[in-house]
């Protein structure tokens, strides 16, 4: 059993990591920090640019600080500077911890009952987060803030030019050509008929929403000249060998399994995305190919990573095979977006977009 001093110890010396990556990090120098705000509850928001990458951490205090909890941003804050605290916080610095990064510390008064392990920084949308620091009731301290915390706008109109914008940012990419006829590919859409897979918020079913984006992928991959083949096409029941069976008999040159997921308890602050491979440097460059990809088109969702896994379809296939979670429907960012039509055309058209790269290699 680990004792309370060395515990203690650990604790105080190392940083506890609180964010998965999102997707891109803006391209221009300047801060991608805009506006942030420490609420009176002990809620903190943050606006930041589209797309940006953050980093959160927490250090236990020492005799001369006390607690901090920090935020690293792309980009480079042209001017530090320090706010007075109240209540629960000494101060709020801003500074630049190193060449092209902007760090917001909250450094603590002493004595408080802070429980980092418990705390996440939640995507509200592709540019707006916040994290609970305190269970505090509202206006226990005077809020501290910089900026304005923008929210998503009710007026369709202004919505609609957005959808539109991005559509035009995403939908119409070019995507990579290869030569006709030569490739065959088996998209696996997950769950089918009585097995519905995941059951995500407003009862968002899984089995139907990969057979949507698998549909989409085997109508945008036809029009680049590749053979492409589902293994299920309606709400039909498969076994899993039977989609093995499937790709080793065609001979496919890779194999790809759409699925999405969902976590333990259903909490809605966790979101993300991920790609799995079984073994080997070509599994792991597709899976690579289009995790990249998906980020893409899905701002603020984490990055889980490409990793390696032993799931079934990807285990016993004889050619390149991996299995896309294209995001969380328990997660409300996630959610959110899996259940329009045009971020699955998104997804879609970022799924072939890595499976073409990766065959134009070949």
């Amino acid at each position: 059993m680990i004792s309370k001093f060395f515990f203690n110890k650990l604790f105080r010396y190392l940083s506890i990591l609180l964010l998965l990556n999102s997707s891109i990090s803006p391209a221009r120098s300047s801060s991608a920090l805009a506006a942030w705000i420490l609420n009176s509850n002990g809620i903190l928001e943050l606006r930041t640019k589209s797309n940006s990458k953050l980093k959160a951490y927490f250090q236990k205090g020492g005799n001369s600080f006390g607690d901090r909890f920090w935020i690293d941003f792309p980009g480079e804050l042209k001017t530090p500077r320090t706010i007075e605290g109240n209540g629960p916080i000494k101060e709020i610095r801003l500074g630049k911890p190193n060449k092209g990064k902007t760090r917001l510390v909250v450094e603590f008064s002493k004595n408080n009952n802070l429980k980092p392990l418990n705390w996440r920084l939640v995507a509200i949308d592709e540019n707006r987060w916040k994290i609970k620091l305190f269970s505090l009731p509202k206006n226990s301290f005077k809020k501290i803030g910089e900026g304005l915390i923008s929210k998503s706008s009710n007026n369709p109109e202004v919505n609609q030019k957005q959808i539109n914008s991005r559509k035009k940012n995403y939908d119409f990419l070019q995507l990579p050509d290869v030569e006709r006829n030569k490739f065959y590919v088996v998209i696996d859409p997950g769950h089918g008929g009585p097995d519905p897979g995941a059951i995500g918020i407003g009862g968002l079913r899984e089995t139907e929403v990969v057979l949507d984006v698998s549909k989409r992928v085997k109508k945008l991959l036809s029009e680049k000249g590749v053979n492409v083949r589902l293994t299920r096409n309606n709400e039909v029941d498969l076994d899993l060998p039977p989609r093995v069976l499937i790709a080793n008999r065609t001979d496919a040159d890779i194999f790809v399994s759409i699925h999405a997921n969902a976590s333990r308890g259903k909490r809605r602050d966790i979101n993300g995305l991920e790609t799995f491979y079984y073994t080997g440097w070509r599994g792991r460059l597709l899976a690579k190919k289009i995790q990249k990809q998906i980020l893409k088109v899905s701002p603020g969702s984490p990055d889980r990573g490409v990793r390696q896994g032993r799931y079934y379809v990807i285990k016993n296939t004889r050619m390149p095979a991996v299995l896309v979670e294209i995001g969380f429907l328990t997660g409300r960012l996630d959610a959110r977006r899996l259940k329009k039509s045009i971020h699955r055309q998104r997804i879609a058209h970022a799924i072939t977009k890595g499976i073409l790269e990766y065959l134009s290699r070949k």
